[in-house]
């Protein structure tokens, strides 16, 4: 093979200085190779693909030199793995379970013998691919999900087109049928190698690609190479062809984004039956052609082809027959709810029919890919990534059923290729030349045991992680902090703020403790309700909803030298402490309303609402008004949004009610002594330690300790309580309820 490069669509990433810094370790190399394939969506998706090199490792007890195969552990992704997220086992051992091997029927006990197989001290899970990789006669080989060579995979008429490809760039792809992965594949793979001495890939039906190489760089080559050109040889068909899916139906709308941000609470709430469901929204050119074509409801109801696909995207999306053209968003939203019942109803039939005694129990029923006309594709997981991988797949599924439409050259003539067996032939779904996998085998791979082990080995899900939480003032201080430990406990968080720059820097300080996936900001202004509409809308848009809204965002007037506040200084106080708390509240109600699921919110009132005092009336008064308004909004808003709030004492650390400034001339009030060449928050510790001593515990009220009271009133933990106001004030007689 060249161990040069001509592609065409794909880009040779590889390095050789930082290949040679490697060259000693193959392990390393191995890792440096995959990371490489799996930086293309092109090539594999995320999660997809196994890679595998045979090395050879000195033996911890003889130190005699052991051939191991190295190749991806279970659940990796190939993009971001490490050397220590490949599985290590010991060549000599798979070759004797060929000897331990029952037949087909018996082949996941396989399996079991894995761990048994594992070199040294390794323990990463081996995948169900692992004897794929084990009994090709190649010291390094790639096992990817490319687009471009599943359409072939799922074309009727694949394995003639494949014969064509090769022809025409002088290759020998060999098509194997569809077999489910595992054992029985692995030695079926083996004989088709061994049929045909000097093949230089494999195509399995319905399946993916696999490739390989004598070392690192020539297996990579052959990798990127052989999907170069399969995109060359499915691109010059698709030219030819012209329209896909049958042409354009319905046009993607203008105000696509706004309809979007409209329905998608409704959405959610729909596809929330089970468990909450986090969303993702794509207008993606290739979805939105193939939701507006006139083959898009018989295609997506066939499902994707490839097994890698579909554990995504279960076994079909959910298509919404509407006419964008004459029906209006009211009927959209009434068609979600209907065919999302219908969707639930036929995802059960087709468990029941094909559930064995031994099945896995049945998850849930609801879509995770919805399909608009118009609007274009949504994908919903248990989180903001699992959501938008999933779209990702789908339209990976779109790119392959485009690919098989365009190859597409007369009638479908059986057996079809992906049959193992001649009599199988029509148990395999097809539409034009498009086939997907039989519902039966499409059943044994969604609701293999082995996959639900794969999930029973994922850790447990966090308190917060199906949740969407919008916090107003979240740039600075109280909101800052709540920000913070919800990422902790896992929820997805918008941090609202009119200082954008602060709002910035706090999504930053969660994406660091979560991920970039789970946080998003945006400016919002109190004092303006379209301000706060849009920061809904904006909320909805990027997680699917709203579950939770806190607003810890207030002003403190500073009277003028007279020592009195202005008319305008009064309004604006009201405006943005009280007024501003009742729009964002508002703003809310149509996503509480149209998603139907318990939400919660929490304001920020204080304890100086309950203890007058001369220089502080506005202020005062209007925390006094929030008191009364959470009460008035838990009335309003029940039973499904519960309304509580915290009373805090003074909080000075990390407050912007506390600039320098005021915080040096309340020392100098206290008289409290200072050096001006302290910091700010030394200074402000200083002030609270002195406000502390007011208290009961004497001990300072820390945006943390508010942050702790909001989470747990946002929490399940809360579920009864609505229409309080806790206290964090430490203890502070004057604010005792009388």
């Amino acid at each position: 093979m060249q161990e040069t490069s001509a592609t065409v669509h794909l880009k040779d990433l590889w390095n050789d200085e930082k290949a040679n810094e490697l060259s000693g370790n193959q392990l390393s190399l191995l890792r440096y190779r995959s990371n490489l394939l799996g930086a293309d969506l092109r090539i594999t998706n995320f999660g997809g693909g196994n890679t595998s090199s045979k090395i050879e490792l000195p033996d911890p007890f003889t130190g005699r030199p052991v051939r191991v195969l190295a190749v991806k552990g279970s659940g990796g992704d190939l993009g971001s793995i490490q050397d220590s997220g490949f599985a290590l086992v010991c060549m000599d051992r798979l070759e004797q379970l060929k000897e331990i091997y029952r037949g087909e029927a018996r082949e996941d006990e396989m399996v079991g013998y894995y761990p048994l197989s594992a070199f040294g001290e390794n323990r990463v899970a081996a995948s169900i691919d692992t004897p794929l990789h084990a009994f090709l006669p190649f010291p390094h080989v790639d096992h990817l999900h490319p687009d471009w060579a599943i359409a072939l995979a799922a074309s009727a008429n694949g394995k003639r087109k494949m014969e064509e490809f090769n022809r025409k760039f002088g290759r020998q792809i060999v098509w194997v049928p569809w077999q489910r992965p595992g054992f029985e594949l692995a030695l079926l793979i083996e004989k088709a190698v061994q049929d045909n001495p000097g093949c230089d890939g494999l195509i399995l039906g319905s399946h993916g690609l696999f490739t390989w190489g004598r070392t690192q760089r020539e297996c990579y080559l052959n990798s990127i190479r052989t999907i170069d050109q399969m995109g060359e040889f499915i691109l010059e068909h698709q030219k030819k062809k012209g329209s896909m899916f049958g042409g354009q139906q319905h046009a993607p709308l203008a105000g696509r984004k706004k309809i979007a941000a409209q329905i998608l609470p409704a959405m959610r709430g729909a596809m929330s039956s089970n468990r909450r469901v986090i969303a993702h929204y794509t207008d993606d050119p290739d979805a939105l052609a193939f939701a507006g074509s006139k083959w898009s409801k018989q295609l997506g109801a066939l499902g994707t082809s490839c097994p890698d696909h579909f554990l995504r995207t279960r076994i079909c999306p959910l298509f919404i027959d509407w006419d964008p053209a004459s029906e209006d968003l009211s009927a959209l939203q009434s068609r979600i709810r209907e065919q999302a019942v219908s969707y639930r109803t036929e995802y059960r039939n087709y468990y029941e029919d094909w559930a064995t005694p031994d099945s896995p129990k049945l998850r849930d029923s609801n879509p995770s890919v919805v399909l608009i006309p118009g609007v274009g594709l949504f994908g919903f997981g248990k989180n903001k990534k699992e959501a938008r991988i999933t779209t990702e797949f789908f339209i990976n599924a779109i790119h392959v059923m485009a690919g098989a439409n365009a190859l597409e050259d007369g009638e479908v003539e059986h057996p079809l290729p992906h049959a193992r067996r001649p009599e199988h032939s029509k148990q395999f779904e097809q539409f034009h030349n498009y086939v997907a996998l039989p519902r039966s085998e499409a059943f044994r791979i969604e609701y293999w045991a082995l996959e639900e082990a794969k999930l029973q080995r994922m850790p447990a899900e966090a308190e917060f992680s199906r949740k969407i939480v919008l916090i107003a003032g979240g740039g600075n201080g109280v909101g800052r902090e709540v920000a913070l430990l919800l990422a902790r406990k896992g929820a997805h968080v918008v941090v609202a703020d009119l200082d954008a720059e602060s709002a910035t820097n706090v999504a930053g300080e969660v994406a660091k403790i979560a991920s970039s996936d789970v946080v998003a900001s945006t400016v919002t202004d109190l004092a303006n309700a379209e301000s706060m509409a849009e920061t809904v809308r904006f909320t909805v848009l990027q997680f699917g909803g709203i579950d939770a809204v806190v607003n810890t965002a207030a002003i403190y007037p500073v009277p003028g030298d007279g020592g009195r506040l202005t008319p305008a200084q009064w309004s604006k106080t009201f405006q943005i402490n009280v007024t501003g708390n009742y729009l964002l509240a508002e703003a809310a109600e149509w996503v509480f309303k149209d998603q139907d699921l318990p939400a919660a919110m929490v304001l920020v009132s204080s304890a100086n609402a309950l203890v007058p005092k001369k220089g502080s009336e506005a202020y005062d008064t209007s925390k006094t008004a929030v008191n009364h308004l959470i009460r008035e909004l838990a009335v309003g808003l029940a039973p499904r949004v519960r309304v509580n709030g915290i009373a805090p004492a003074t909080v000075v650390a990390g407050s912007t009610m506390f600039p320098r400034d005021r915080v040096m001339q309340s020392l100098q009030k206290y008289k409290i002594e200072f050096s001006e060449s302290e910091s700010t928050e030394e200074l402000r510790g200083k002030l609270a330690d002195f406000y502390a001593q007011r208290t009961l515990t004497r001990r300072p009220i820390l945006p943390q300790d508010c942050a702790r009271a909001i989470v747990w009133l946002l929490s399940d933990e809360s579920a009864k309580t609505t229409g309080h106001v806790i206290p964090v004030d430490g203890g502070l007689g004057d604010a005792f309820l009388r």
